[in-house]
Order: structure tokens, then sequence, then C-alpha cells
């Protein structure tokens, strides 16, 4: 006998004014003739997003973080994804090089709730008659399930490959390659976090996949300081206002800190141990990251876990919400700490100072000095011509010099950073190596490859390594 209307106007004035936002922070008794809606007040100038105070659009790209940040692979042809069995049938292990096209695949449900464990077909980088001739059961397969699709789409590219995905990234492609892994976050989701993928994953569309192995980079990307930068400048999408990471916009301009090589250490096995915790849950009792998050908040929203409903208590503890909150918790003090701010910062104050940093970035680049992410992958594509020569080890030893002291850090004396230090070594390994060889990685040299033989060993238990010959190991692949 009623409806509940909700009218949303715009009016737009031309110039700078002030304004007041009215968040709405709690709504209850809707259906009532009394409803209650709580607003939140914040006055400051008004912004082209209809924002109040710092101005987030007003920030630059940098090339700091240049070719890194990508979306996924858009199929246009729902044929190009299959089944393990099916890719079997298509002649996977049967097929020589087949291994190399069809692949397994995650889109954003698959990371936020429960992976579907299906593969994709890719045959970027091969014609047509290739197909036809080295694999011939999948160009039968994609003849019939993508090409009449592909027949019918109006873009004339779609129609001419019909056979490729209809955006094959052609430039995250590059980036990914020798990579044993990289960070992922689903483009539109109720909570942004971030992942490892294992780089033999092809990522969907609806992710945004950054180039990188670096559990510092997974570190700084999941502390609230990148996720409250993200959550603002990012917008917002769907039924549920979902928050959305466009990379151009929340990625290229972020800036990172820059901190000294034992904070960096400490966010890294804080970021290895956070996504180590949550893939735990997810394989052993098959908590997702959305019912794990949407405990957490609730947590963090002051609720103690003895009155959590049944569900959410069996939650809290399977997956041991509890830590993972301290984790998160850590992880902000010491990226805090990174930036060298108070970790008790406001949000406000926490954006204009990321602002500031942006511009202050902006202006050492435009006289030469980039704090490049990845700087073996981005000078050779990006750099300056001195960059360029510094990496190939010709004259100039700035840049030759730091990435010398990179490559020979000092092993850690804690069990934990130790424990990081060698993971990292492996991760960016291109096969197994021996307790020596990853001893050569560090300034001590042979004097800590006992301690790095203990910290192999006790990584292998924790079944994080594997070994064919009991001295050289390598990384366990992850989801």
């Amino acid at each position: 006998e009623s409806a509940a209307v909700r009218i949303a106007m715009t009016v737009a004035t031309a110039g700078t004014h002030e304004g007041l936002l009215l968040d709405v922070t709690r709504e209850s008794g809707l259906d009532t003739d009394a409803p209650v809606v709580e607003l939140r007040e914040v006055r400051g100038r008004i912004n082209a997003d209809l924002t109040v105070g710092v101005d987030l659009a007003k920030t630059s790209p940098l090339l700091a973080n240049a070719g890194l940040g990508y979306r996924g692979m858009q199929l246009i042809g729902s044929g190009f994804i299959v089944t393990p069995a099916q890719a079997a049938h298509l002649g996977l292990g049967k097929r020589p090089g087949l291994e190399n096209h069809i692949r397994h695949y995650r889109n954003g449900r698959d990371l936020t709730n429960t992976p579907r464990d299906v593969m994709v077909i890719d045959l970027f980088g091969l014609g047509e008659a290739e197909v036809r001739r080295d694999f011939p059961e999948v160009y039968q397969h994609v003849l019939q399930t993508v090409k009449p699709e592909r027949d019918a789409n109006n873009r004339a590219s779609y129609a001419k490959l019909w056979w490729v995905f209809g955006e094959p990234r052609k430039d995250l492609r590059p980036a990914l390659a020798h990579l044993p892994r990289y960070i992922a976050t689903v483009e539109t989701a109720k909570h942004r976090t971030f992942q490892f993928l294992d780089a033999a994953i092809l990522p969907d569309n609806m992710l945004v996949a950054i180039a990188s192995a670096d559990a510092f980079h997974l570190g700084v990307l999941s502390s609230s300081i990148h996720v409250s930068w993200a959550i603002r400048s990012g917008g917002w999408l769907g039924m549920g206002n979902d928050p959305r990471y466009s990379k151009s916009r929340c990625f290229d301009p972020f800036p990172f800190p820059d901190p000294d090589p034992t904070t960096r250490t400490e966010i890294a096995a804080l970021a290895e141990e956070i996504d180590a915790h949550r893939k735990r849950a997810q394989a052993e009792h098959g908590i997702t990251l959305t019912q794990m998050y949407n405990v957490l908040e609730t947590l963090r929203s002051g609720t103690d876990p003895s009155s959590l409903n049944a569900k959410d208590h069996a939650i809290w503890q399977n997956a041991l919400i509890g830590t993972l909150k301290h984790l998160h918790e850590q992880l902000d003090q010491v990226v805090a700490h990174a930036y060298d701010w108070p970790a008790d910062l406001a949000e406000p104050e926490i954006l204009a100072r990321l602002v500031a940093l942006n511009k202050e970035r902006a202006a050492e680049e435009s006289r030469g000095q980039v704090r490049w992410l990845r700087p073996e992958y981005q000078i050779p594509r990006f750099g300056s011509e001195p960059e360029k020569l510094d990496l190939r080890g010709g004259k100039g030893a700035g840049l030759a010099e730091e990435k010398a002291a990179f490559k020979k850090p000092t092993f850690p004396k804690s069990d934990l950073a130790q424990t990081v230090a060698v993971t990292l070594v492996l991760a960016r390994a291109t096969g197994p190596l021996s307790a020596a060889d990853i001893a050569q990685s560090f300034s001590q040299g042979r004097k800590v490859e006992d301690a790095v033989g203990k910290t192999l060993r006790a990584l292998t238990r924790m079944g994080e390594l594997a070994s064919e010959d009991g001295r050289s190991f390598y990384l366990r692949k992850a989801a």
C-alpha cells in the first residue's frame, strides 16, 4: 500500500565553493513512520567528484609505477573457458606445447568466494593455421564455440581474429613474464584486498593485476593507507555501491614509501603472513575472503567476538580472524613508519599527505629522479638513457651501485625476517636453489649458509617448499 522512494538530484554551478557533505552512517526503521537516518557531517571545499576536502583528482600518474598495473584478459567468447576434464579431452598432456595455451584462470568471484577450478584457452601469438595444425582438437572446439559469437560482434577485429581473446592485453604479458607470482585485486568488490596469484594463472578482465612478486609492494597495497586512498579515488559501482579499483586513478598516481631495508623486510614479512593466513583458511575450512573480511569489519567496529552470531563466530574461530586483525594492525603501523608518519593519523590527514607526496614525487621525476618499483623491468622500457646505461653496467655508478646493494642485502637476525628473506630469494629464482646458492645472495655469503639451511628445512616442514633431491628447493605453487 506504500512505496519507499529515493530520489537523487544533482545541481551544479561553476566556480569554487565551500560545502557540507552528509554521509549516511546508519539507517533503521525505513519501513515505518519514524525512520532513523544517522549522518556524518564534513565541511570543506567541494571537488569536481562531489567529495569535500582534499582533492585526489588533482594527482598525476607517477613514472615510478609505470607499466605494472593492468586489467586482466577480456575473452569475448565464453567457449574459451573449459574445465580440466575438457582440457584433457582437447589434448592437454598429449599435444606438445598445449600446456602453454590452456592455463588456469581466475575472475573476481574466484578470488572473493570459491574458485571454480576452470581453465582458459589462450591462443595469443598463434596464427589460425598454426592452431589448426598443432592443436586440432582445440581448433575445432574454438571454431564451434567462439567463432559464431565473434561473427555476430560488431567490432571487425573481433571477427577477424576470432581464435584470440578480444583484449589479450599485449602490455600485461611482458610485465608478467619471468615472474613467479603477481599481485591481484578484484576491480569491484565489497572489501579492498590484494593477494598473490601464481604466474601460471591468467587474470580475468575484472581483476587488476600488479606485475610485482615483491611482498613489500603487496604489504603497502594491503595497508589502510592505500585502501583509504583507493576507496576515495576509485569510485563506486553496483547495487551494493561497492568500491571500484581503477588502476589509472588508484595505482598509477599512488606514491609508495621508500623506506630503509629493515622496514621493507618487516612489511614484506607481514604481507607474506597475511597472504598465507588467508589462503590457509580458504584451503582448510572453505571460508571465503568476503566472509573473513565481513567478520573482520564487524570486529573493527567494536563488536566483541563473544557477541557474534553463530555463523560469524565459527568464521572468527576457524579463520582466526583475531589474528588476521592483529596482523593488519601491525602492517598499518609499519607502513606508517615507512612514510615516517604517526600511526594514528585520521583519514583526511592521510589523504592530504598522499596528495602532497604525489606532487613532490612528480616534481622529482621531472628533474630525472624516479623511484622505480621494478627498475630492472621498467628502466629498459621507460627510463632515461643514463639510467639504461647504468642498468647495463656502463659508466655512472649511481644506479648500478644501488642495484648491487639491493642484490646483496644483509641476512637478517630474527627468525621471521630470515624466513621472509629466503622466501623472497626463492620467489625471484628461475629454478631450485641450494642453501649455498641462497647464502651468496647476502653480504655475509657462506657465513650464513647454515642459518639458510635451517630456514629451508623449516619452510619445507611447513609445506611452503618442495625439493627433488633434498638439497635444492623451490616454492610450491600457490592458487
